[in-house]
């Protein structure tokens, strides 16, 4: 009997020394939470056995109980590295459509292909669905939404009106290369560009030369300019004719057009709809002693916005910006919480699933209702102390070396009897 009692001893020894190594091999994981082995001694009697002459049968293993205390906090400056201050876990759901939610302590997150929000096993992080001011308008894990990050923001609109206000050099020679063409400066004095934006806003450049046509004489004070415009190659008219004639007096004023010039319609090559334009020279147009400057432009097109950044506040608020100025409120990052965390079953990647010993998961948000606190760019490391589970390491060998040398003991015991003549 004493074989089998020296073996339980091995064998609870052995099931220490893996769980400890099974610590140390995690020193480095992200969220990893170390487990204790825990015995307990096997004694068998009845009601006719004398208590004062029981003799135990050996050990055996009780639990391998999960240890869910705060491991260490590192900064690591991404905006998508989260970590808890306390209790809690992350609500994280596989790809699969209708699986289990699983929840994990790692908070290293980031964007895959699809632009979702997904940990490194590809589950994808859950949060709170909030309207525009941020206020959350669901609760429970069933109303918790996958959270994506939008590739744009804003509705499109094409530009209708531009003003372009400059001035051109009085001292300036009429071109002796004649025709107008855009692609030789020999034939044109001036140049400026404009960002507009077609229908589906699409960034595009409006190109105004200026070819200065008269100077001013005795006879006629006045001077005139030629303004020709393009967007990309496609030359801009007025009525079917081109282009903009700019009259200036002979204290370079601008008295000629007074209004804005609308454009025919055009069909812009990275749009399928027609666009007019309007361009307006304004008062602030002149012709001065002074270089060519471009004094003041403006146009009321607006693009898309282009996703350019996120952020998750402490209060697990999450928030994308965009290139048009533009900020949206995609969620708020929940939390669960277990009456037995030590009861949650273990996935590997830092994840578990609830069990019938871990209870349903209680759900909150950051900082609140006896959750942890939430940190944006940082990581919680592993909470195995290295030195912890090195003494451990030889307890444990020390374990099993004693209960090797019993079963050697029992062993020669045994040999002894079996020689007697």
């Amino acid at each position: 009997m004493s074989f089998y009692t020296s073996l339980s001893g091995l064998k609870a020894a052995q099931t220490d020394l893996a769980t400890i190594s099974h610590n140390l091999a995690n020193v480095s994981t992200n969220g990893f939470k170390k487990s204790r082995s825990e015995f307990a001694d096997v004694i068998a009697s009845s009601v006719g056995t004398n208590p004062t002459q029981a003799i135990g049968s050996g050990t055996v293993v009780k639990a391998n109980r999960q240890q869910f205390s705060q491991g260490n906090v590192v900064q690591t400056g991404g905006t998508l590295d989260l970590a808890i201050t306390g209790d809690g876990f992350f609500a994280v759901k596989p790809q699969l459509d209708g699986g289990p939610v699983n929840f994990t302590r790692n908070g290293a997150f980031l964007v895959n292909a699809d632009r979702y929000v997904v940990d490194g096993s590809g589950s994808h992080l859950q949060a709170y669905p909030v309207d525009g001011s941020g206020a959350v308008v669901a609760s429970g894990l069933t109303s918790a939404i996958n959270v994506r990050l939008p590739a744009t923001s804003g509705t499109p609109v094409a530009t209708q009106n531009v003003a372009l206000s400059v001035n051109l050099p009085s001292g300036g020679a009429i071109p002796t290369t004649t025709p107008f063409d855009r692609f030789d400066p020999s034939s044109y004095n001036e140049s400026t560009q404009t960002t507009i934006f077609d229908s589906v806003g699409n960034a595009q450049v409006l190109t105004t030369y200026f070819k200065r046509e008269t100077v001013p004489t005795g006879a006629t004070p006045t001077s005139t300019w030629s303004a020709f415009s393009f967007v990309g190659d496609q030359a801009l008219v007025s009525g079917g004719t081109a282009p903009v004639t700019l009259t200036f007096d002979a204290a370079g004023t601008l008295t000629s057009p007074t209004a804005a010039t609308t454009f025919d319609a055009f069909t812009p090559a990275s749009s399928p709809n027609p666009q007019v334009i309007a361009l307006d020279f304004g008062t602030a147009t002149t012709q001065l002693g002074a270089p060519f400057d471009l004094v003041a432009s403006s146009q009321d097109g607006v693009a898309v916005g282009q996703l350019q950044g996120v952020t998750i506040d402490n209060e697990g608020m999450i928030r994308a910006s965009f290139s048009n100025g533009e900020t949206r409120t995609l969620g708020k990052v929940l939390l669960a919480n277990f009456a037995n965390p030590s009861g949650l079953r273990q996935l590997g990647s830092s994840s578990w699933s609830p069990t019938g010993l871990s209870g349903s998961p209680l759900l909150g948000e950051p900082g609140n209702n006896g959750f942890g606190g939430l940190l944006s760019g940082t990581i919680e490391r592993s909470n195995v102390d290295q030195t912890e589970e090195l003494v451990a390491l030889i307890a444990a060998q020390r374990n099993f070396q004693a209960n090797a040398k019993a079963l050697e003991t029992d062993n020669q015991i045994s040999q002894t009897i079996f020689n007697l003549q």
